[in-house]
This record gives structure tokens, C-alpha cells and sequence, in this order.
């Protein structure tokens, strides 16, 4: 071994021994700190407390006069959809709202789609294998209700504009049972990334050789802006109708992070046909209507488009400085050492910090020890799992700024720890 390798390892000896120093005073300080996933903070819930109070005694009639209290009105209340067709790019009459869970509008689409098909289409998907692309790194939920119905899971990597629609294009031309793809095309979970107009237009007119090809559009993030300028999503409703597949997206939305996640409105969009299927194969026979009192008050809070956009806006003020703040102790502990890249979203809710191959696993374990808990590492991929252990999603969203810095500071301080003892042991150590 010559000098030069000699000196190499004591220096990384001797940062791993500090990153170890850090990592034991770390655990005698007895933390519990949970950023798993992408709640909104109590402040944020705050924002929506005055929904509480409305619609009023005596005030439950909608601006058709309709009674909010009683049974009917399957689609949803008309003046909460007029509020929320703009920013999720579908027409008022082409707009389903529902009950607190796009969840379970997704859930319900696939398990209609498996027992009775879908417009389109010669077969139920039950009746044939089935595969769902995922585009990598994406959203655990959206995997796991996949995989729970028995679809088979196939990962397409991601780029900066989007799923590699080279990947995505050969895949859907080349095989029948594959047969939808999720997306979640702005400030995507959990790269922040928006997809690209071109990436759009590829989507809405790409060859499929399943004629019942679906894309489960989850546009979850449409209003959650954390900058002055939002990105622009291409409107893909109106990009697939024009290629000649109108049938081809289905469209999910909610308020779980606008007003109160547990009291909600969760939406879904599509082609007319689209919408018949559903609301005559998976809401009929098990509904007799949504909680027409809460899209009320959801209406009479929010107002119109213009109070939408003020009520995020009062959210960007809360979350833009926990963003800020990972950017920054990121930047601070992990910028130049090489082990370490993270992603400054523009939107959404997550922050991206990809780590070197193989080390995922150990640093959330590690950082489990220390006393911040973090997603599990793989849950950006199906199946739990991610073939170069390398993504970690950071959720800044729930615990205050005080907890946030220390749990960052943490993460950090067990990126370098494992990532040091990583080089070392290729150095030979």
C-alpha cells in the first residue's frame, strides 16, 4: 500500500471516528422524533378551523336549494367542483367528488377495473395478469394498494421531467397486460419533480397494445405550491381527448392537505364513459351519496378558485421555512462530501436525499437508533424494495421547526457516519 492510500484511510479513520462521537452524543440526548410521512402540522390544521363552525344552523341548503342533510347528489356538490375543476384540469360536469380519501377512489377504480373491466376494454383485468407500472422513486401507497389487489408491479426509473418515457413507450407497446401506470405528475412523491409538457403528450398519445390502458393520474399536489411561481403541469384530460384516448386517465385529487385531512374531499375526473363506469359498476349499489354537508362547508370556506389559491397560500408561508431549513442543514453538513444529494422541491411535501449504493438501509437504521424515525428505505420502490438502497424520503412537513433541525441534524450526521465507514471498507479498512 502506498503512502498516499496509507494516509486515505487514516483520514477517513479519523472521520469516522467523529461522525461516531457525533452519533453517541446524539443517542444520550434520548430523541423521538417521527418524520415518516406528509401530514400537515397542527398550524396548518388551524388554517381550516373555521370550517367548524360552518355550514350553521340552518344553513344547509346548497345554492341549488338542495337539502345537504338528506340522501342523492352521487357526483357531488356543484359548487365545490366548480372550485376544484381548475386546478385539477377537469371539467365541472366531468368532476366526481366524494368522501375524505382519494385512496379509496383509487382503490375502488382498480378493484372495478379487476371485476368488471373498464370502457374499452373485452375483458375484466381479473381474468388475465395484470401489470402496473411505477415510476422510481414513487409513492409506498400507491405500491402497496397494487400490490395488495394482485396486480404485478413493474418499476420504470424517473428523470427530471418525468417517468423515462423511452422505458414507459416499449413497455405499453409490447405487452397486453400491461395495463396502467401510476403517475403523480406534479411535485411528484417524493422527487418534487413536475412532469414535463412533452412527457404529457407522450402519455396521452403513446400506442398501447392493452386498448383498456389506464393512467392513474394522482395529482395530489396541484395547489401545493412553496414558491411564488409554480410549476405548470400540461393538462393531460385534454391532451389524451385530442390524441383520440379520452378514456385513457383517470384523475385523483383531494383536500386531505388543504383543509382537514381527516374531513376531507377527495376527487376523481375522467371521460364521461369514465365517469358512468364508475359511478354505475363501483357507487351505485354501495352509495346513496357523499357527505354533501361537508363539501358544503368546503365550499362556503373556500369560496371560489381565488380563495383556494389564498388559503395555499397561507400553507406555503408555514411549510416554505421547514424547506428551507433541510436545504440549508443538508447543505451544511452533507454539500461537498460526496455521500450524499438531495433535492430542493418547488412543491409537495417531501424532500429526496439520495445517499451512495447501499447505504439506505443502514442510515435509517442508524438514524432509527439516534431517535428520528424516517420511512422506511426501499418504500420508494415496489415491493418495499429499492435495488440500489440508495433513496430516503424526508417528510418536513408534521413536527415543528425546533424538532425538524434536530432530526435533519441527525439524519446528516448518520449519513456521514455510515457513508465514512462505507469508503472505509473500500478502502481496505
Amino acid at each position: 500500500m502506498t503512502t498516499t492510500e496509507v494516509a486515505g484511510r487514516e483520514e477517513l479513520a479519523a472521520r469516522v471516528a467523529a461522525a461516531r462521537a457525533e452519533f453517541e452524543a446524539l443517542t444520550a440526548r434520548g430523541l423521538s422524533v417521527d418524520i415518516t410521512r406528509g401530514k400537515p402540522a397542527a398550524d396548518q390544521l388551524d388554517l381550516s378551523a373555521p370550517m367548524l363552525e360552518l355550514p350553521g344552523r340552518g344553513a344547509y341548503r346548497s345554492r341549488n336549494g338542495v337539502d345537504t342533510r338528506n340522501y342523492g347528489g352521487l357526483m357531488g356538490l356543484p359548487e365545490l367542483r366548480e372550485i376544484f375543476a381548475p386546478a385539477l384540469q377537469v371539467p365541472v360536469g366531468q368532476l366526481l367528488a366524494g368522501g375524505n380519501s382519494s385512496l379509496e377512489l383509487m382503490h375502488a377504480s382498480l378493484v372495478t377495473a379487476l371485476l368488471f373491466g373498464v370502457p374499452g376494454g373485452t375483458d375484466r383485468w381479473i381474468d388475465g395478469p395484470a401489470t402496473v407500472l411505477c415510476p422510481v422513486p414513487g409513492y409506498d401507497r400507491h405500491f402497496a394498494l397494487a400490490e395488495q389487489l394482485g396486480l404485478n408491479l413493474v418499476p420504470v426509473p424517473m428523470t427530471a421531467a418525468g417517468p423515462d418515457m423511452d422505458v414507459v413507450e416499449a413497455l405499453v407497446a409490447e405487452d397486453p397486460s400491461v395495463k396502467a401506470i401510476w403517475c403523480v405528475p406534479k411535485y411528484s412523491n417524493p422527487t418534487g419533480i413536475t412532469f414535463s409538457d412533452e412527457v404529457v403528450a407522450r402519455l396521452a398519445a403513446m400506442p398501447t397494445a392493452a386498448p383498456d390502458f389506464r393512467i392513474l393520474w394522482d395529482n395530489a399536489y396541484a395547489v401545493h405550491d412553496l414558491t411564488d411561481a409554480p410549476d405548470e403541469l400540461a393538462d393531460l384530460l385534454a391532451a389524451a381527448t385530442a390524441a383520440g384516448h379520452p378514456d385513457r386517465p383517470l384523475i385523483f385529487g383531494s383536500t386531505s392537505k388543504i383543509t382537514l385531512a381527516g374531513a376531507g374531499v377527495a376527487f376523481l375526473g375522467g371521460s364521461p364513459a369514465n365517469l358512468d363506469w364508475f359511478t354505475t359498476k363501483a357507487l351505485t349499489t354501495r352509495s346513496i351519496g357523499p357527505d354533501k354537508v361537508n363539501h358544503l362547508r368546503h365550499a362556503l370556506f373556500l369560496r371560489d378558485a381565488d380563495g383556494l389559491r389564498q388559503h395555499m397560500a397561507a400553507h406555503r408561508a408555514l411549510l416554505r421555512p421547514k424547506f428551507d431549513a433541510v436545504r440549508r442543514i443538508l447543505t451544511e453538513q452533507l454539500g461537498g462530501t460526496g455521500l450524499a444529494t438531495w433535492t430542493d422541491p418547488r412543491g409537495g411535501y417531501f424532500v429526496c436525499l439520495e445517499v451512495p449504493d447501499g447505504c439506505a438501509a443502514q442510515v435509517v437504521a442508524t438514524t432509527r437508533e439516534a431517535g428520528v424515525v424516517l420511512t422506511p428505505a426501499g418504500a420508494t420502490h415496489p415491493y418495499g424494495r429499492d435495488p440500489r438502497d440508495a433513496y430516503i424520503r424526508i417528510a418536513p412537513s408534521f413536527v415543528g421547526p425546533a424538532e425538524l433541525e434536530v432530526a435533519v441534524a441527525a439524519l446528516a450526521t448518520c449519513v456521514r457516519l455510515v457513508g465514512h465507514q462505507a469508503q472505509l471498507a473500500r478502502a481496505g479498512g
